[in-house]
């Protein structure tokens, strides 16, 4: 669960039904949600104009790459949270840049409590959960 200061969210998918549940469970977590975007340049907007807490973004992108999304986003916003969200029948690999990896890549079907604990910042270094 959110603190008072970090209570707002862009939700990143380039499928509209991911983003429809992303953003509901944003929202069952309190938090606010400033935008959506199907691809990395309309989130890069987002993150500019609106300079949210949290990106949650699935791995299927509308369009570009979700590695240069988290580097340009955290180039835009340093403080940005960023929760990946993949099947767990294809993780995506680590990238070797720390600037262009996911504060938590969270592995689908998860838990309404993996959800939580990935808004949360860990106690431990970035780390897979799911």
């Amino acid at each position: 669960m959110p603190d008072g200061h970090s209570t707002t969210a862009i939700v990143v998918a380039g499928d509209e039904e991911t983003r429809v549940l992303l953003r509901g469970l944003l929202r069952l977590h309190h938090f606010r949600i400033e935008g959506e975007a199907e691809g990395a340049t309309h989130a890069l907007e987002l993150v500019r104009d609106r300079r949210p807490s949290i990106m949650v973004a699935d791995v299927s992108l509308a369009e570009g790459s979700f590695g240069t999304l988290v580097a340009d986003a955290r180039a835009i916003h340093p403080p940005l949270r960023v929760i990946l969200v993949a099947p767990a029948s294809r993780p995506p690999p680590s990238p070797a840049d720390p600037a262009r990896r996911a504060d938590v890549v969270l592995l689908r079907p998860f838990r309404i409590r993996q959800f939580a604990d990935a808004l949360s910042p860990p106690a431990t270094p970035t780390g897979v959960r799911g």
